[in-house]
């Protein structure tokens, strides 16, 4: 395949932004992907433990 053909079919790739879900805890908003586990932190910011639909999933 050309030089010029492999530039014109690269040009056609493009990037999507990902789909983010809103949520809101103790008057703090964030934004975080779908299905992921999120990380829960305490009060000073220590990382504690990793959490999916409300439960521990493991340890951070």
């Amino acid at each position: 395949m050309s030089r010029a053909n492999t530039r014109a079919r690269r040009s056609q790739w493009k990037a999507t932004a990902p789909n983010l879900v809103k949520t809101v805890e103790n008057g703090r908003v964030t934004y975080s992907l779908p299905h992921q586990a999120k990380v829960v932190t305490d009060s000073a910011g220590t990382e504690l433990f990793l959490e999916y639909k409300g439960r521990k999933v493991a340890d951070a």
